[in-house]
Parts: C-alpha cells; structure tokens; sequence
C-alpha cells in the first residue's frame, strides 16, 4: 500500500506536469512562428543556437542547484523532439 505521505507527493506531481504541458504546448506555438521564417529544411537545426541553449541550462542549473545531468537529458530530447516536429511542419 502507498503511503499517505506519497500520495500528496504525487500529487503535486500530476499539478506541476500539467503546469509543464501547458508551457509546453506555448513553446509549441512559439516554435510554429519560427518555422514560418525559415526558407529552407537545412535551416530547421542551428547547431550554434542548440550549443547555446545546452550551454545556458546548464548555467542556470548549477546555479539552482539542479543536477544538470537531469536538466541536460530533458533539454535535448526536447530540442529533439521540436527539431522532429519542424521537420514535419516543415511546408517550403
């Protein structure tokens, strides 16, 4: 049986992964805008741009005191995941 205490935990875990979906789902829109400024598939992946997001998280958690390994992993399956989707949306 799950304790009490991990219940309460939990949930406040199912809130805060909402709260992620939903700034997700903006981040979704932003990407959306992006796209339609690019000419060409070659441009949907900017290396230097990735380094530096990569770079800047990795910044912001050592200064917040999050493992950046965490951070690091979430950050690139979601620079990967976006890179898929521009792909796909990907109309010129």
């Amino acid at each position: 049986m799950v304790n009490s205490q991990i219940k309460i935990i939990r949930k406040k875990l199912d809130n805060l992964d909402l709260k992620l979906l939903l700034l997700i789902k903006k981040r979704t829109i932003l990407v959306n805008q992006v796209v339609k400024f690019k000419k060409k598939k070659s441009e949907v992946v900017d290396k230097i741009r990735i380094n530096y997001i990569l770079k800047k998280i990795k910044k912001k958690s050592i200064q917040l005191k999050i493992d950046p390994a965490i951070t690091s992993g979430i950050w690139k399956g979601m620079i990967n995941s976006f890179i898929e989707y521009e792909y796909k949306k990907f109309k010129k």
